[in-house]
């Protein structure tokens, strides 16, 4: 029986364009392919190891044609909309009181902060939730075991009893081997509004 619904947050309720976006940096930065310490510091970044100060002076100093401002916006290119439609599902769905919900996000200081000044109902979409877990603010980060155990102990679940949606098949994996029951969403075909009539053999 579920009783705990843990959520994703980008393409799950915020779109997002993860190929364009990834072709667009590497069409800005004239290169064919992010270096290993680029990959090093973005995973720095989403962990909460590193500032944004730090974060963009790296790539200040590897890109110093490109302004700061032009940093940011390659690397918030990937956000998308957030249709209101899913706000009101979660709404719908807090107001039942029959699941604890959750969110887990990878994510990082200047994707959220882009999301709270162009999605006017972030705070309420926040406090739709029991627990909120940014990466960055936990220094943790799907998909390794360690970020499911810790939000397990930290709201006393049991796996078996919650359900996992995230668009991201490696993190699916990590919470299968944790018996979390998921639900590996296609953000091209599926939307978490459908959560109810999609995976109605679990409920």
């Amino acid at each position: 029986m579920i009783k705990t619904i843990i959520f994703d947050f980008g393409n799950v309720f915020v779109n997002l364009n993860i190929d364009a976006a990834h072709k667009h940096a590497l069409d800005t930065f004239q290169i064919d392919a992010l270096s290993e310490e680029m990959l090093g510091f973005n995973s720095f970044y989403e962990q909460g190891l590193i500032s944004t100060d730090e974060f963009l002076e790296f790539y200040a100093e590897n890109f110093p044609k490109l302004s700061k401002v032009e940093l940011i916006d390659i690397w918030n290119f990937m956000l998308k909309d957030f249709p209101e439609n899913r706000l009101d599902f979660l709404k719908t769905l807090q107001q039942s009181s029959k699941y604890k919900l959750i969110l887990l996000s990878n994510t990082n200081t200047l994707h959220i902060n882009y999301i709270q000044e162009h999605i006017s109902f972030y705070a309420e979409f926040k406090n739709c939730f029991d627990a909120f877990y940014l990466s960055h603010e936990i220094n943790l980060v799907k998909p390794n075991q360690d970020i499911f155990e810790f939000v397990l102990n930290d709201n006393k679940l049991k796996a078996e009893e919650c359900l996992f949606i995230d668009d991201n098949q490696d993190n699916i994996n990590a919470a299968h081997t944790l018996k979390l029951k998921t639900w590996h969403i296609n953000p091209e075909t599926e939307d978490v509004i459908n959560l109810f009539e999609t995976k109605k053999n679990l409920f």
